[in-house]
């Protein structure tokens, strides 16, 4: 049993956002690195929290004290140490009769700041050429920039898996400047308790607030606390031994932090480390305990500054009552945010309008979801149905808001018994069924449309990216000026020279004409070259879908609607959303400009009508397009043939493919990235980082010069026992991974991979760690700095075999559209899911029919009722290891246990499909029941009730 926590994200737009820049236009959030070279709005940038013993997450903003230039100014740090009062040992400011940061007066900062005090932090230190995004310690995401707008689109999706010990997820609207530093615009938290009690999810808008650095804490602490016998009373001994995470406020990308314990009127502190956010200083206070004191220990973190004020680095406060009574407590405590401040009204900084849910399932063994998931398969699969009451049932009452998700996982389930063909053949058979007008076919949102465009997706998207990448690529590298109406033409627009007459109107259509002819030409030509490249499962999808819709409409005056439906799903769901949306689609970067956008909204309408046929419904929509006609007429001649050849794939052919297909080893992910290269000894010593393309597959990471070069092979997956970040100031980069692996020794070896944004880096770290998640001796701990000279960087310890001084994470990953199928998590979620219409399931009811001409006699426990499969179903139903999307070419043979469970000579039975699918809810119920508490362990939950 597993406890999986996820976040499905969806970041939709921003309103009423303050103006940042000189043409009083904001911008908007960003989800990779920011392009220096232009100037435009802010981006959203995700968080997470952990909670205690998980490391807490929150962005990491080097040199946050001088980079929230509008939030310290705006509230000046009252929540720190002010630093002319005195100075004590070691150069250090020091003040022992200092009180909280809450409990400092505003007054107090104010003249500091506004009456000849210490001056705004900013105007003493440049912001560094640096943009202000650094990746996050555990994952971040970074919206695509929207240009010059106060009121920016993204429409941005993400799903995020988590451990489900974390604390919360905020959002950062930034705007993006080219030659200063980005601006803060505000945030938006949701902690973990908000979007448990929205079990459908946090749907709305929310205010952004201010950023303030004093609420800007991360990390943890480790503390031994205990109440020891004293002379005349018992005495508190605080122990503070180290820290790990902490939020780097300095320019040089660390802290130099030190700590602050206070008691009832008295005030310790421990020696400063410098440059570390993973401090050890093994120092310890004591305190007497009086009768009647204070009821809280106080420890607060601090980043030491020789000139100005000293930063906050989070505190933790201890109900000392509590810890009398346990009288030692020793672990590692959550840094929790100074939040004593007051904060100006709301709604003054603009509004986001986001979609989350978070996700909490407890997933059983294998054994318990095999008997929903037989049920299911014995639904679909030819021969066996009834025809598909229990998938009829469960499209009749799954709600619209939610039929997406259920066709997904439904979907999921099925690829992963190599049954998707099946189960979207017999979703055809239904739709059929209830059609009368072949113009209505598929144009609903029912579970047939939204699952073959899941289908579409999941299995379709590496060939997607080789047909229509290179035309996308080309368009967004021309930039041409393309507009087929007359009404918007603007000439201007077209980049005339002063040195050339400026382009008349007709010009421009006729160019903007032969521009679309060539690139529909082109990927029409694509298209037709690529049956051999098309999957073979999807082929063999589209060859029932034309079969079947052939034998409902077969008169020769529907002679083109079977061509149709499968341009309805292949042109209509896939071709032309991509071309509209590169980005969501994962085949660019960044969103297009206005004007490339307006070039992919026109082709886009010129494949939608190649998809029509040309129908005259079609043409008589925008008359401004008839331009295109003659090519569009060509388009369809050339996709129907496109479409004979698809659906002609034999069922030997299909079975070869996919043979052929499970002996290959796809690429999980492939791109350039920088490797670091250490060159001489001693003093001598450089370093450098060169390009190579990289490969993971499910065996190896390799590399080559270039893509087409013999890769050689880097390191072998088995090896492979972490892939985490490396902290900014090691290589001077914040987009920099450490892959940590055996050699054939066996010694622990690292290598340094650097990519070229944050997007990049978070889809690299998880992409390695999915593949890898299985391995053996996958490490715990791990140093997120680097070994130089004699020492870590990060933790200064000199023994280079030295434990980690930060936890590694796993199992905080991505969800990418090739991720290996999860075949206990999609049965988990289809149970939900059964288990929540269950009352709309009940009322149905069907007669017990007979068993169908040579199907084996059964009986009506579900336990033992491995249905009527074929031989050939025996061989996909009841995989139960991860397998790769692209890889799936029949599943895996049935188990023996399976295989033992059938019983096909006992006497005949009745069965009911409904009543067994309750009686297995009931069964999934009891099990859940049973299974242990996912409660946190004990140890976490005394540290958690110790602070306040």
């Amino acid at each position: 049993m597993a406890k999986r926590s996820s976040l499905s994200i969806r970041i939709v737009e921003g309103k009423n956002l303050p103006a940042k820049d000189i043409l009083e236009t904001a911008k908007a959030l960003n989800i990779e690195a920011p392009q220096r070279s232009q100037a435009g709005p802010a981006a959203a940038a995700l968080t997470a929290c952990w909670e205690a013993s998980d490391c807490q997450l929150w962005p990491q903003f080097p040199q946050m004290e001088s980079r929230l230039t509008d939030a310290a100014s705006a509230c000046p740090s009252q929540g720190r140490e002010h630093g002319q009062e005195g100075m004590m040992g070691g150069g250090r400011w020091r003040d022992r009769e200092n009180h909280h940061p809450a409990e400092q007066s505003f007054r107090e900062t104010e003249g500091d700041v506004g009456t000849g005090g210490l001056e705004p932090r900013s105007a003493h230190r440049p912001v560094p050429a640096r943009g202000l995004w650094a990746v996050l310690r555990v994952v971040s995401c970074r919206t695509a920039t929207v240009w010059k707008t106060l009121c920016p689109f993204w429409g941005e999706e993400y799903e995020v898996h988590l451990p489900p010990t974390f604390h919360s997820v905020a959002f950062y609207v930034m705007d993006e400047d080219a030659l200063s530093r980005d601006d803060v615009i505000g945030k938006v938290c949701l902690t973990r308790d908000t979007l448990a009690a929205h079990p459908k999810g946090f749907s709305g808008w929310a205010h952004l607030t201010e950023v303030d650095p004093d609420e800007e804490v991360q990390g943890e602490i480790h503390l031994r606390l205990e109440v020891v016998p004293g002379t005349r009373a018992c005495r508190l001994r605080c122990s503070v031994l180290e820290a790990r995470d902490l939020a780097p406020k300095d320019r040089n990308g660390a802290s130099d932090p030190f700590v602050r314990v206070r008691y009832n009127g008295r005030t310790q502190e421990t020696s400063i480390v410098k440059k570390s956010c993973y401090p050890r200083w093994n120092e310890t206070f004591e305190f007497e305990l009086e009768e009647g004191a204070a009821e809280v220990l106080c420890v607060e973190a601090w980043d030491w500054d020789l000139v100005s004020r000293n930063d906050f680095l989070g505190k933790v406060v201890v109900n000392v009552q509590r810890l009398w009574a346990a009288q030692r407590e020793e672990g590692w405590f959550r840094l929790q945010p100074d939040q004593s401040k007051s904060r100006r009204e709301e709604g003054h900084l603009g509004s986001l309008q986001l979609e989350v849910r978070l996700r909490d399932e407890t997933v059983l063994p294998s054994s318990c979801y095999q008997p929903l998931v037989q049920l299911l398969c014995r639904e679909v699969k030819p021969g066996t149905q009834g025809p598909g009451q229990l998938i009829s049932l469960i499209e009749e009452t799954t709600s619209t808001e939610c039929r997406q998700e259920v066709a997904t996982t439904l979907l999921k389930l099925f690829l992963g018994q190599g049954l998707a063909k099946d189960f979207l053949d017999l979703l055809f058979q239904l739709e059929l069924s209830r059609t009368s007008e072949a113009n209505t076919l598929f144009r609903s949102n029912s579970l047939a449309s939204k699952s073959m465009e899941s289908f579409l997706k999941v299995a379709g998207m590496r060939y997607l990216h080789g047909v229509l990448g290179p035309i996308i690529d080309r368009v967004f590298e021309e930039k041409k000026y393309v507009e087929l109406d007359p009404s918007k033409v603007e000439v201007k627009d077209v980049g005339c020279s002063g040195l050339h007459r400026p382009q008349t109107e007709a010009e421009v259509l006729e160019q903007s004409v032969q521009t679309l002819c060539a690139h529909l030409g082109a990927l029409l030509s694509a298209l037709s070259r690529s049956v051999r490249a098309c999957p073979a499962v999807v082929r063999a999808t589209f060859r029932q879908l034309f079969r079947r819709v052939r034998e409902r409409f077969p008169s020769a005056q529907d002679e083109n609607v079977p061509f149709i439906a499968v341009t309805s799903f292949l042109c209509l769901r896939f071709v032309s959303p991509a071309i509209l949306a590169p980005k969501l689609f994962h085949l660019r970067e960044r969103h297009a400009d206005a004007r490339t956008s307006r070039t992919l909204l026109l082709l886009a309408k010129a494949v939608q009508n190649v998809g029509n046929m040309d129908t005259p419904a079609s043409r008589a929509k925008e008359a401004w397009m008839e331009p295109l006609q003659p090519t569009v007429r060509q388009g369809v001649a050339q996709l129907k043939d496109f479409i004979t050849k698809l659906v002609d794939i034999q069922e030997k052919d299909e079975l070869d493919l996919q043979r052929a297909l499970s002996l290959q080893a796809p690429p999980v992910k492939e791109g350039p990235l920088f490797i670091h290269r250490t060159k001489g000894k001693g003093p001598l010593t450089s370093s450098s980082f060169k390009k190579l393309h990289f490969s993971l597959t499910t065996e190896a990471l390799s590399f080559a010069k270039t893509p087409s070069s013999k890769k050689s092979t880097l390191i072998k997956l088995a090896n492979i026992r972490a892939a985490e970040k490396v902290e900014e100031k090691s290589f001077s980069s914040s987009h920099v991974m450490q892959v940590i692996y055996t050699d054939d020794a066996g010694r622990l070896q690292t290598a340094y991979l650097q990519c070229k944004s944050v997007n990049e880096l978070n889809q690299w770290l998880s992409a390695l760690r999915k593949v890898c998640i299985n391995n053996t001796g996958l490490l715990g701990s791990y140093h997120p700095g680097i070994f130089r000279g004699d020492k870590w960087s990060c933790c200064h310890q000199r023994d280079k075999t030295d434990l980690g001084c930060n936890k590694t994470r796993s199992w905080v990953t991505l969800q990418e559209w090739n991720d290996p199928l999860d075949h206990d998590l999609e049965a988990q979620l289809i149970y939900r899911h059964l288990l929540g219409v269950e009352a709309a399931l009940r009322p149905h009811t069907f007669l017990a029919r007979a068993p169908m001409p040579g199907e084996g006699r059964v009986p009506g426990s579900l336990q033992h009722d491995a249905g009527s499969l074929s031989d050939e179903a025996l061989g996909k139903v009841g995989a139960t290891h991860p397998s790769s999307i692209l890889g799936i070419v029949g599943g895996a043979s049935l188990s023996s246990g399976a295989l033992s469970s059938l019983t096909p000579h006992l006497p005949p039975a009745p069965r009911d499909p409904l009543a067994e699918l309750l009686q297995v809810l009931g069964d999934l119920q009891e099990a859940h029941r049973s299974s242990p508490a996912g409660s946190p362990p004990s140890e976490l939950s005394r540290i958690l009730e110790l602070q306040t």
